[in-house]
């Protein structure tokens, strides 16, 4: 003999009430006519939270080529500049050298000179 008040039968019997309630729950829910405004709604908002997304992204990538733009811009300015800094170190020296020549000349000259003139 079993002391389980219940038995299996009741038991059972309990469980699928339970079961047949909850599906009864169910369907009420799924009939109400709010529920589906509600999913209508959800649905709608979000398409509109996707097509901002994607608006998003697409100016995140317009953004990032613009900045990748401006950065290789920023190199080509760059090396244009050292260029002229280098041309015009290059010409400093030119006419450092050609004064220092210029200078030498005339010291040279000037040493001639004195030597003729005794």
């Amino acid at each position: 003999m079993s002391f389980k008040q219940p038995d299996l039968l009741e038991r059972q019997q309990a469980a699928a009430k339970a079961r047949k309630a909850a599906l009864e729950k169910f369907r009420a829910k799924a009939a109400d006519p709010a529920l589906a405004d509600r999913l209508t709604a959800r649905t709608a908002s979000a398409a509109d939270r996707k097509a901002i997304k994607n608006v998003r992204e697409i100016e995140k990538a317009e953004k990032k080529a613009r900045d990748a733009e401006r950065a290789q811009q920023a190199e080509r300015d760059a090396a244009i500049q050292t260029e002229r800094a280098k041309a015009e170190s290059a010409q400093r020296e030119l006419a450092l050298q050609a004064e220092q020549k210029a200078a030498r000349d005339a010291r040279y000259a000037a040493r001639k000179s004195r030597s003729k003139r005794r």
